[in-house]
């Protein structure tokens, strides 16, 4: 009987050829890397980290750094196996700093095994939960995940369970600020392939714009691609509740599909009101802090569809609780995915692996997202899907001779 409860995710991912081992990886991420390439945990290469540390390199044009620099991390094994994520400074949290981020590293990891993922990184302890995901364990999380995947040669993707090997992308603006940008936009993303678009309006703080300009957009976009492309509107949290009413039904009109983040996420009541008041599915979680608040939403319907950023719910693992989570309601699971490769990369493993998720948010223009470190690029194909990646980890790889050039000192 025990073949027959684990094969339930197995026969549901079977078409986009699943690892069915891979259902232990959230509790047991070594043996679901081990066993999906037909091995015992014991026969993995040595996973005792032995030395952590940053590199600072050159800021690429348009990146957010710390301290002026990009900074990378880097987890190393006593078999040479290196983990990396990005170290940006980029998000909107209440408990963020990546500048104490290595002695931190250090003083969990140092001696400990990769294999122990989820122990070093749990945010169970009451102490912690209080206080929202710490940015460190996040960044810790994926480092440890891209190293996994590099021991056994698979892209994260597979350990956590394929359920698919392409996710459909939409083109993800930039806060344009006028209507005539939008337009000329839309028509170059239809021209590339992408079959949808979403819209970061005008109204952002600070410029002047109102909602009665977002909705002039969403009207000439909507007019323009007629009914030939899906939209989706993502406002930032900037409309009062009114607003979001005026501007939800409007979209609505429109054939709209999304409505992301309309007004503030700590305005719960007012998202529930949101919700009860528009067909329109509402996105929301954008600017929550830890796996632990997302029940709150779900169970008072303040929430349609549920979103995440990794980097603020504690990595791949806090996101795929989130993930599963929202799959236990019913409930769609649509990560963000705006930023540079690393942002790409590691929210585009946690969609292979969801059942429930439909979209990879791609950056336009294409090519925003790209670093001259990574000799791979993220890209929609001519279908309009951006394809797994086939690469171990991550799956975007780091060109080592371009970093080392760039590198302009290492914290150790």
């Amino acid at each position: 009987m025990k073949s027959k409860s684990l094969s339930r995710r197995a026969m549901i991912a079977a078409s986009s050829g699943a690892v069915p081992q891979a259902v232990f990886a959230a509790q047991q991420p070594g043996a679901a890397a081990a066993n999906a390439v037909g091995i015992k945990p014991r026969d993995l290469p040595d996973m005792t980290i032995k030395e952590v540390k940053v590199y600072n390199i050159k800021a690429s044009s348009g990146s957010v750094t710390n301290r002026g620099y990009t900074q990378i991390a880097s987890v190393v094994t006593n078999s040479g196996i290196e983990g990396n994520y990005t170290l940006a400074g980029r998000y909107f949290h209440p408990n963020w700093s990546n500048l104490g981020w290595l002695p931190y590293a250090k003083s969990v990891l140092m001696g400990k095994s990769v294999l122990d993922l989820p122990a070093l990184t749990s945010q169970w302890e009451p102490r912690l939960r209080r206080l929202g995901q710490s940015s460190y364990a996040s960044a810790i999380d994926t480092c440890l995940w891209d190293a996994l995947g590099k021991a056994v040669g698979l892209p994260i993707y597979r350990i956590l369970g394929a359920y698919r090997d392409k996710v459909l992308a939409y083109a993800s603006t930039q806060h344009h600020q006028t209507v005539e940008a939008f337009v000329d936009e839309v028509q170059k993303c239809k021209a590339q392939g992408f079959k949808a678009y979403k819209i970061h309006p005008p109204s952002t703080p600070g410029k002047g714009a109102t909602y009665l300009d977002d909705m002039e957009v969403y009207k000439a976009v909507r007019k323009t691609v007629g009914d030939s492309m899906i939209l989706i509107a993502d406002p930032v949290g900037v409309h009062t509740r009114e607003e979001a009413i005026k501007v939800g039904r409007l979209l609505q009109d429109l054939n709209f599909v999304g409505y992301e983040d309309p007004i503030p996420t700590t305005d719960v009541d007012g998202l529930v009101e949101l919700c009860a008041a528009l067909d329109i599915p509402i996105h929301i979680g954008e600017f929550i802090f830890s796996p632990y608040d997302y029940p709150e939403y779900i169970r008072r319907r303040a929430v349609d569809v549920v979103r995440l950023i990794t980097d603020n719910v504690g990595g791949i693992t806090g996101a795929m609780k989130i993930a599963r989570l929202a799959e236990c309601f019913g409930m769609e699971c649509a990560p963000h995915n705006w930023g540079e490769t690393f942002d790409h990369a590691v929210h585009f493993h946690c969609e292979l692996a969801m059942p429930n998720n439909i979209w990879f948010e791609m950056t336009v223009p294409m090519g925003t997202a790209d670093r001259p470190y990574f000799k791979d690029k993220i890209r929609i194909a001519s279908d309009g899907y951006v394809h797994a990646p086939t690469k171990p980890g991550l799956g975007y790889e780091i060109d080592r001779d371009v970093l080392d050039k760039m590198i302009t000192s290492i914290d150790r």
